[in-house]
């Protein structure tokens, strides 16, 4: 069913915000492994003592694409499968090139990928941070290069995309 007044088209997404168990291995992994710029990163005592951290990283200057904080799971395991929560968070990339050079950082630095799908719309790498959130590394082809469904939109390509023939776009 569709609305006689849509959400604007152009919305997007501007930050994801997770929880982490430990603000140091995750500020690790997303500006080492990652490649990304550390934007900001606070330590806060309540009156209880109980640190509250808080990370930002970004890509290009941006205030923040990912924050991370520990107010209700410093410690904490990471959420276990068959619960309700986030799935995962998508981060597309500008280029193929540009998401081939982050993936190549990655595999360099021994994260281990779970899955690489060529969706017809776009090439996706699936990985999991220290703290177990998924994350969905994508590129989308130009529309006009999307595959024709036969039905509205609800199907999508799970071709395997063979990392080797990802990275030879690393440059």
């Amino acid at each position: 069913m569709s609305r006689a007044d849509p959400i604007d088209p152009r919305v997007r997404v501007g930050h994801v915000h997770l929880r982490t168990a430990d603000i140091d291995r995750v500020r690790a992994f997303y500006s080492t492994s990652w490649g990304s710029t550390l934007s900001s990163r606070r330590r806060e005592c309540t009156r209880l003592g109980n640190h509250r951290r808080l990370l930002f990283v970004s890509a290009g200057g941006y205030h923040h694409h990912l924050g991370f904080n520990t107010w209700k799971s410093r410690d904490g395991g990471p959420q276990p499968d068959g619960v309700t929560g986030l799935h995962h968070v998508a981060l597309n990339f500008s280029s193929q090139s540009e998401l081939a050079r982050t993936v190549k950082r990655l595999v360099d630095a021994g994260v281990p990928l779970r899955q690489q799908t060529d969706h017809g719309t776009h090439l996706a790498v699936y990985l999991s941070d220290p703290d177990g959130n998924d994350l969905e590394l994508a590129w989308d082809r130009p529309p006009d290069q999307w595959p024709r469904f036969t039905e509205a939109l609800t199907q999508f390509l799970d071709a395997p995309l063979q990392l080797d023939d990802l990275l030879a776009h690393a440059g």
